[in-house]
């Protein structure tokens, strides 16, 4: 994993995405935009893991480029891809509102950008507006209980 330079044509893509995301509707978009500047861009070797099912979870993913598999873990042996996420796909909301572990392991299946946001500086936004920080966990919820019965 390599921190990458965020530049204006990157950080417009991330704008556009971030207001499609469903996880980040209840945020105004003054608010979307003071979360901007706390987004980093990471660079991903093919093959590289970006996480691993049981870790807890702290950060927030987009992929801007390339494609990642999402795999579960089913048995000590055996592992099934359930997903592959490519650009303006996004995972790891979850993390952001409640620290649990991981329910998937994310690993880059060519090389990829992924732009991160680190739970703790996502909080003072949720601070700011409790309203958000309550639709914010439904969304996430919703989204915890979808991926545990796929």
């Amino acid at each position: 994993m390599v921190k990458l330079r965020v530049g204006e044509a990157e950080m417009g893509v991330l704008a556009r995405t971030l207001h499609k995301v469903e996880f980040f509707s209840p945020l105004t978009v003054g608010q979307l935009e003071m979360v901007l500047p706390y987004i980093s861009l990471y660079g991903y070797d093919s093959g590289e893991t970006v996480f691993r099912q049981g870790e807890v979870g702290d950060a927030f993913y987009i992929v801007h480029t390339g494609q990642v598999a999402v795999q579960v873990r089913k048995s000590l042996f055996f592992k099934k891809t359930v997903a592959t996420l490519g650009p303006g796909s996004f995972f790891g909301e979850i993390a952001l509102v409640s620290r649990t572990p991981r329910n998937a392991t994310i690993k880059a299946l060519e090389p990829a950008q992924l732009f991160t946001l680190v739970a703790a500086d996502f909080d003072f936004v949720l601070k700011q507006n409790p309203a958000a920080k309550a639709e914010m966990e439904r969304i996430a919820a919703r989204r915890q209980f979808e991926s545990s019965h796929q």
